[in-house]
């Protein structure tokens, strides 16, 4: 397997060098290099995925006919072929139920990693040729009209593409299978599913351009960008780029003008995150990858602006994007309703992916701040500790209203799920000649090339519970080289701020409580000079050997939050952190109702041990308690002092229904001198 992937590299590295070809500043170390530990915390979501999402997605695609629309679209080729139309199948629910098969598979293939599984290779095996089936000659694979051409989907269209900017989804199904197929390759080296995919994109590319007999459209569902920017990256074919641009370029200028779908503009106009949260995360993602792998400034100008919009008006705390669920998606500055929010799981999820290329392109830790409070809240509050029920909105209260299910019709958030989880590990490192970003903080082992020679590391820690993180090199280059090392932005005030290196009274979020908090770092157990920092990073620089140790302490204390007061849902009001998590008070834990809590940025948390069982497993994390004061009839002089738990946001919700609240009442108000135009 290590060969393989060797192999690709090398290939991939020769292609580069031959086309001089533009390409991120900054190499992602792939999620085939990354393994962590089976006890860890990621370890511990990994082998949920294995044991329990992954298997209940498959199971599902039988259940809801998933596999079946696959069957019926060859049945009909085969019977047209015979000369006989008597047949009349029906899609099921959605245009795009095929992609909750591409995603499922995807993130089985990074499980493969981990757990190498014959019987797994086998299952996909099998279900990739029941795809393949369904293809027809030219490469177009989309069953909801491949299965009855005459009587297609009702968003489908008469013909091909006629209906993609208003639903169809032709291409949205490309891109997850594109994605699906990538990993799978990189998995396991088959390129059983990488050729149906290739066939696929190759039909696009015919179909859809601005030469002679092609359509110029754009996708209604963007992914497909992203998708073709990465396969371009894997083979060297510069067509898969150019549809990738062409895309985007043509975003404004068709019949389509919507902000839902972030077509009201060209895409180099843009300077605001608006429309369908999902669709938006993914077209800012593949501006990303464009902008890079083309070296096209207007993107990166574009980008730019439109995620200091997205960080610094439109996103919760928990990283959640998409305040409204009328269009599941962004609406005004500032607009950020807690209990009718949306942030939709498939939405943080989007928000990783722009993050995690953003920084790939400009090396800022910034980037993955708000990648990192998006994985640790907005993400994996999505799915439950178990692995077995979802969340499709993840809002910021509730009183009893939301509870998690264990599948829904349009099934786009428990599959993202299941190809995310496993992929984690592979946002964990990076590289840029001889610098070696540690990024995300997770047991495990490494294993890499750093300027052309081999490079292996240990990490052990218990984040995000504990601060203290422990790097051993287990195998060094015979040379120099940088180790950046993230000082993640609650250990310097920074809850979020879109420069990335200041608190300002600007920042949408900021610390209330007047704590400093430290960082220690040091090797072989020699403090290093904090001095040497660059965009966020500790760099350690030297010629490194085996055994080398490098000890990391961050302070990780509970911290008070506010918003900036054109949040008119957050005034007057506090919430917690501990290190990258944000904390909710729960029904189950106290006997009190929460939502008439309030909180003095004062407070004094205690640490406490906690946990809860589900489906008869432990789930171990830190819970937080201190002094509170309930106003327990609404009447302000009826008052009582309370002792007030929290937890880790995203274990709510595991204990039945009732109140949960993330955003309390601050109990020693102060004036509203934070306010900024909103403009």
């Amino acid at each position: 397997m290590r060969l393989i992937v060797a192999m690709l590299a090398v290939s991939l590295a020769a292609q580069a060098k031959t086309a001089d070809k533009p390409s991120y500043p900054i190499s992602n170390v792939p999620f085939t290099s990354v393994k962590v530990n089976s006890d860890s915390f990621w370890g511990e979501r990994i082998r949920q995925s294995r044991e329990v999402t992954i298997p209940l997605a498959f199971s599902k695609c039988e259940e809801t006919d998933r596999y079946t629309n696959f069957e019926n679209a060859a049945a009909k080729m085969a019977e047209t072929a015979r000369g006989d139309n008597s047949s009349d199948y029906r899609p099921t629910q959605f245009p795009f139920d095929d992609t909750d098969v591409y995603k499922t598979i995807e993130g089985a293939s990074y499980l493969l990693q981990t757990y190498p599984d014959a019987g797994l290779e086998a299952y996909i095996d099998s279900v990739l040729d029941i795809v393949a089936s369904a293809q027809e000659p030219d490469g177009y694979l989309y069953t909801a009209r491949t299965m009855n051409p005459a009587h297609p989907h009702a968003w489908s269209g008469a013909t091909r593409w006629a209906g993609e900017e208003t639903g169809s989804h032709e291409l949205y199904n490309l891109g997850h299978m594109i994605e699906g197929a990538i990993a799978h390759y990189q998995a396991t080296g088959s390129r059983k599913f990488l050729d149906i995919a290739i066939r696929y994109a190759d039909c696009v590319c015919r179909e859809i351009g601005y030469g002679e007999g092609q359509k110029v459209l754009v996708p209604g569902h963007q992914i497909a960008e992203m998708a073709l920017a990465k396969l371009y990256l894997l083979t060297g074919e510069k067509k898969y780029l150019d549809e990738a641009k062409l895309f985007l370029d043509n975003k404004g200028k068709t019949a389509r003008k919507d902000k839902y779908d972030q077509s009201h503009l060209p895409v180099i106009e843009q300077d605001e995150a608006v429309g369908h949260s999902v669709r938006a995360g993914y077209m800012y993602s593949g501006m990303a990858d464009v902008a890079a792998l083309t070296g096209d400034q207007s993107y990166v100008t574009a980008i730019d602006r439109i995620w200091e919009n997205m960080v610094g008006k439109k996103m919760y705390l928990t990283g959640g994007i998409g305040s409204t669920g009328g269009s599941e998606g962004f609406t005004e500055n500032y607009d950020l309703p807690n209990m009718t929010g949306y942030c939709e799981t498939c939405a943080a999820i989007a928000n990783v992916y722009v993050n995690h290329r953003m920084f790939l392109l400009h090396g800022e830790a910034k980037y993955i701040d708000v990648l990192e409070r998006a994985l640790y809240n907005g993400v994996i509050s999505g799915v439950s500790l178990d692995g077995g029920t979802f969340f499709y909105p993840n809002p910021l209260e509730s009183h009893g209203q939301h509870q998690r299910q264990a599948w829904f019709g349009c099934a786009c958030c428990p599959s993202n799920i299941c190809r995310f989880i496993p992929s984690v590990p592979g946002y964990a490192y990076a590289i840029k000649d001889n610098r070696l970003y540690v990024n995300l903080f997770m047991s495990g082992t490494l294993e890499t090339e750093i300027g052309g020679k081999a490079l292996k590391l240990s990490q052990t820690t218990a984040y995000p519970q504990s601060g203290d993180i422990e790097i051993i090199i287990d195998k060094a280059p015979a040379k120099e080289f940088a180790m950046f090392v993230r000082i993640p932005g609650w250990v310097e005030n920074r809850v979020l701020s879109t420069d990335g290196y200041k608190t300002t009274p600007a920042d949408l979020y900021s610390y209330a409580d007047g704590k400093d908090p430290e960082y220690t770092i040091t090797l072989n157990g020699r403090e290093v000079d904090k001095s040497k920092r660059q965009d966020g990073y500790q760099v350690i620089e030297r010629k490194w050997k085996k055994g080398d140790i490098v000890e990391i302490r961050f302070d990780m204390e509970s911290r008070i939050v506010e918003a900036n007061d054109l949040v008119r849902e957050d005034r007057g009001k506090i919430a917690v952190e501990r290190g990258p998590l944000v904390y909710c008070a729960e029904w189950a834990d106290n006997d009190f109702n929460v939502l008439n809590t309030s909180v003095s940025t004062a407070a004094v948390f205690d640490v406490v041990p906690a946990g809860l069982t589900v489906e008869g497993r432990d789930y171990k994390f830190y819970a937080l308690e201190t002094d509170a004061i309930e106003n327990y009839t609404g009447n302000s002089q009826h008052v009582r002092n309370v002792r007030l738990r929290l937890i880790p946001y995203y274990a709510w919700a595991h204990r039945g229904n009732g109140n949960m609240v993330v955003w309390l009442t601050r109990n020693n108000p102060r004036p509203m001198n934070r306010m900024r135009s909103n403009r």
